[in-house]
Parts: C-alpha cells; sequence; structure tokens
C-alpha cells in the first residue's frame, strides 16, 4: 500500500530569554530578520515579540523531518546567541509575567488583541504543530473524526509546562489551561462530511464570528488552506527527538486509519465530551495517570494505553520507515518522563525556577 501521500510538516514555537536574568525577552524581530536571510520562510515573528516560530518545509519521511527541525534549531539559536539572546522550548516560561511581554506591531495582532483582550494578551504559551499530507479534504476529514481519540495519548507525551508566572500549577501542561480562554480550541467535534464543516466554517464567518477558517484554532483541524490534518494539541518538546517522536505517532495515526478504510473498516467515533475528559486528564497527569478506555469503560493507565496506541499503528511502522522514531522514542519518554517530569525533577532538587530555565536551554539542541 503506498503512504506517499502522508507527507509531513512540523511547526514549533520558541521562547527567547535574556541570558543573564532568564526572562523572557523581546528580541525585536531580529532573530527573524537575521534567519530569514537563510531559512527564508521557514521562521516568521509570533503575536508576544519573546516568539519565534519556525516551521520545516514539506519532509517527504520521518527522517527528513528530524533533519529540518533539527536545523531550524540550530539556526535559531546561533543567530540568538550572536545577538545576545537565548531560546528554548518548552509550553510556557516557568516564571515570566504576561504583563510585561511586548506584542508584535502588526495590524492583524493588534485586531486580535482588541477582539480577546487579556485572553490574547495573556496568551504566552508555546506550541507544536504537526501536518500529515492527506490525498483529499474528505479523507482528511475521515482521518481527523477517528483520529480526535488518540490526542489525549499523544498530548500526554508531550507534556512540557508544569509552571505558569513563577508558580508549580499542579498540571503536567498548564499551556492548555491558558490557551482554554479562547474561542473554538479544544477537542472538535464530528463531522458527517466535508461539507459539514464547510458550512460550519461559511456560518462563521457570514455571522462574523471569524473573518478566516484559520482561527478555528482546534486541537485538531483539517486544515483550511491545505490538504493536511494539523495536529495541535502539544506543547513544545524540550528536545528534536521528542518531536519527530510526536510527529511519528501521529503520521502514524493517520496511516492506520487510511489503512482500514481502504479494507472497509473504521475505528469507532466517540464523542467529543468523553475524548475531553481524557484530555483534562492528560493535562493534570501527563503519563502518570490514567484514562479511560472506553471499550471498557473504566480508567486504565495511561502507560498501558500508549502501549495499546503503539500496538494498534506497528503495521503500518516499517513502510514509514519511523519503527525506531515512533516506538523507541516513545519508550524513552516513558522510561525518562516527559518534559514537564524533567522540569519538576530539577526544580525538586535546586529548588530554583532559573536553574528549570538553564535546564530547558540546555536541552533545546539536544539530538
Amino acid at each position: 500500500m503506498n503512504f506517499s501521500a502522508f507527507t509531513l510538516g512540523i511547526e514549533e514555537e520558541y521562547m527567547v530569554m535574556d541570558p543573564q536574568t532568564r526572562e523572557l525577552r523581546s528580541h525585536e524581530q531580529r532573530i527573524v530578520e537575521q534567519a530569514q536571510k537563510v531559512i527564508k520562510d521557514k521562521v516568521k515573528a509570533e503575536m508576544h515579540q519573546a516568539v519565534v516560530e519556525v516551521g520545516t518545509q514539506i519532509c517527504a519521511d520521518i527522517h527528513e523531518a528530524y533533519d529540518d527541525v533539527l536545523l531550524l534549531r540550530k539556526t535559531i539559536s546561533g543567530i540568538a546567541d550572536e545577538l545576545g539572546f537565548s531560546v528554548g522550548a518548552a509550553g510556557t516560561h516557568p516564571f515570566s509575567k504576561w504583563e510585561k511581554q511586548l506584542i508584535t506591531d502588526h495590524p492583524r495582532y493588534f485586531e486580535l488583541v482588541n477582539e480577546m483582550q487579556d485572553a490574547a494578551r495573556s496568551n504566552l504559551i508555546f506550541g507544536l504543530h504537526v501536518h500529515v499530507g492527506m490525498e483529499n479534504r474528505e479523507m482528511a476529514l475521515h482521518i481527523a473524526n477517528s483520529a480526535r481519540y488518540f490526542l489525549p495519548h499523544i498530548f500526554a507525551l508531550s507534556t512540557n509546562s508544569p509552571f505558569w508566572e513563577g508558580r508549580n500549577t499542579g498540571f503536567k501542561s498548564f499551556r492548555t489551561k491558558v490557551f482554554d480562554k479562547f474561542p473554538r480550541t479544544g477537542i472538535p467535534d464530528f463531522f458527517g462530511s466535508i461539507e459539514e464543516y464547510d458550512n460550519y466554517i461559511k456560518l462563521l464567518v457570514k455571522t462574523n464570528c471569524i473573518d478566516n477558517a484559520k482561527k478555528v484554532w482546534w486541537d485538531l483541524r483539517v486544515h483550511p488552506f491545505f490538504n493536511t490534518v494539523e495536529f495541535r494539541i502539544c506543547d513544545v518538546p524540550l528536545t528534536v527527538q521528542e518531536t519527530i517522536t510526536l510527529a511519528a505517532l501521529f503520521q502514524a495515526v493517520c496511516v492506520k486509519i487510511f489503512k482500514l478504510r481502504m479494507q472497509n473498516l473504521n475505528f469507532i467515533i466517540y464523542n467529543r465530551a468523553l475524548v475531553n475528559e481524557n484530555k483534562w486528564r492528560a493535562s493534570r497527569y501527563g503519563i502518570d495517570g490514567s484514562l479511560i478506555d472506553f471499550g471498557k469503560e473504566m480508567e486504565v493507565n495511561t502507560r498501558a494505553l500508549i502501549y495499546e496506541l503503539l500496538d494498534f499503528v506497528d503495521d503500518v511502522l516499517d513502510d514509514l520507515g519511523s519503527r525506531n522514531e515512533a516506538v523507541g522514542g516513545t519508550e524513552k519518554i516513558l522510561a525518562g518522563g516527559t518534559g514537564a517530569d524533567k522540569q519538576l525533577e530539577v526544580f525538586a532538587e535546586k529548588e530554583d525556577l532559573t536553574a528549570v530555565v538553564d535546564y530547558i536551554q540546555s536541552r533545546f539542541l539536544e539530538e
């Protein structure tokens, strides 16, 4: 079976900091301007001036994606260092205050702040987006409907934001709690057809809820302009390898659902409200809690369900060439902990959030 249509694109958001204070710091788009001379449109500004967003090229497989993500991180890190900044990857900064951060001078961002007010100003978070290519939008919607079930499992592996404004929040991913203030976020509804989905978007535009489909910020969406399914639920990981593991899992889930469809089979569609229960558990406990197995109607150890996910996609990994990235990478996270677990370990030892920032920075270029 040919899976060449299932290409990969990865977007990451990095935090820019002062090397001395470790606080978030505006780079006044100097990092973006310098990076664009090297990596062109793979880098762009974000709403807050202490953020840099990067995106890979369209990658044929997970190995191309690894090389591109590593190149992007090395490029941004090198330029930041030359300009007197440091960079790191975590879902939230451990102690910087959003109230002190500057908004990028662009009409799009001023419009967003005017509409969303403090919900936008406080949205100082850093995520990972993974695009998986599709043959067409009809297949993309079919896959998105089924893939919703697996979002909490993979999200749990990505959790990397336990601190917020100097506090241990008690969550493994507080980033998702910050983003919940935005409209049109979270687990998407089930849509019976691409026409039903398009009519939903048209109604929002017609009634001035949005001016374009990119303002639908669900954890998973059929991209409004590209033939991709875009996974948006994850915290940006500490390391390149963790990012690649998550991307490999998302790709494998899509391909497995496609393979089932080609055999006239399908994965059970579960209610959005049920999947939301698992998302909340994943944000609170990461990989160390339990999720609901809806088929068995019982709580199951999260790690056990993640291993079930690996079994589910096992028969497509060799065709994708991603067994080591998907299975080996997942087992490494399960054994050593997520980014949130590592941050909490450092804080427990040092009792100092600047040490946590130093740790985040030290993992940024780890291969």
